[in-house]
């Protein structure tokens, strides 16, 4: 028997038999830690690990999920109805059944990471039953979504901020964007745990969503609105947690243990993780959501301004006729 509780802007809720959570430090390091980069939103994480992760990880996490069913409760605010959506790392997100729901009259094409996607190309039977292939995230076009969700997956970008251009060039004029991923409270109990014992990191730290708000604004992007909440997962099984928290990824912190742990040192960190009056462990992941607009293109004032030739077609279009507006 697992429960979960979620609290979040006073909230607090108990369901019976949920489940399902994140990765520990199982993956050895696979690469040395990358060489600084200028940019200022790059992360410390180790994209040869996150390949790897991608190409073998193929189901989809409870948790996901969950989440995805919650951020679908959120697209009431979509006031008009898309009819071209982007499921970004839709296989990962597990969001592909509420989001046909959600909008059962759009077309819903899937996005998938390039580096996640297997070199030989998929015998010819499988378009009999997979009408629409995933592009991979470099081929989508530009200008065409309406919506673009994704459920899960920004904490894995190595620059939050290059995603975030990639989906602002995506959508239309006035197209929507809502996402989720985790916030840095998740897996605080085991952070500090970890940290006090000097077992290194348990994996990379995500990004405030406060920093992610500021990021939207960056790329392009207009009145942002940014939300959390923290799930509270528990477990009475010690290898059921760490089956499911595996789930959920590896750590992919460059600086992590480069080796493999021995069964003893996981035992003796699962003795000294706290657990509740009740005998069972607590871990808490905070949810991170966030949606925002792309505007109309507006060229800036100034003695020499440039503007892309797509911008001048939008606004040429929305240009009212003499004698109008």
């Amino acid at each position: 028997h697992i429960g979960w509780a979620a609290t979040g802007q006073r909230v607090r809720q108990q369901v019976p038999g949920g489940r399902r959570t994140w990765g520990l430090n199982i993956l050895p390091r696979m690469s040395e830690p990358a060489a600084p980069s200028t940019s200022p939103h790059r992360r410390a994480l180790d994209e040869t690990a996150l390949r790897s992760l991608l190409r073998r990880q193929t189901g989809v996490p409870w948790l996901h999920g969950e989440v995805a069913r919650r951020m679908a409760q959120r697209l009431s605010i979509v006031k008009q109805p898309p009819s071209q959506v982007l499921d970004w790392w839709a296989q990962r997100g597990g969001g592909g059944a509420v989001l046909r729901q959600a909008c059962p009259r759009a077309s819903i094409r899937a996005v998938e990471p390039a580096r996640a996607s297997p070199s030989a190309p998929s015998p010819w039977w499988t378009r009999l039953w997979r009408p629409s292939p995933a592009w991979v995230e470099e081929a989508v076009p530009a200008g065409e979504a309406q919506l673009l969700w994704s459920n899960m997956m920004l904490h894995w970008a190595v620059d939050p901020t290059q995603v975030l251009l990639r989906w602002h060039r995506a959508l239309a004029v006035e197209g929507f964007v809502m996402f989720s991923c985790f916030g840095p409270d998740t897996l605080r109990e085991l952070r500090t745990l970890f940290a006090d014992q000097g077992h290194g990191p348990i994996g990379v730290d995500f990004v405030d969503m406060h920093d992610l708000g500021d990021m939207l604004v960056h790329a392009g992007f207009a009145d942002p609105v940014m939300d959390m909440e923290t799930l509270t997962l528990t477990w009475d099984d010690a290898h059921r947690m760490l089956s499911e928290l595996r789930e959920l990824g590896r750590n992919l912190h460059p600086q992590r243990f480069a080796g493999l742990r021995t069964p003893r040192w996981r035992d003796q960190w699962l003795r000294r993780l706290p657990r509740r009056e009740d005998g069972r462990w607590a871990l808490s992941f905070e949810i991170v959501y966030g949606h925002a607009f792309k505007p109309v293109p507006r060229v800036r004032v100034a003695s020499q301004a440039s503007v892309s030739l797509d911008d001048m077609r939008t606004m040429v279009r929305r240009t009212p006729p003499p004698g109008r507006g």
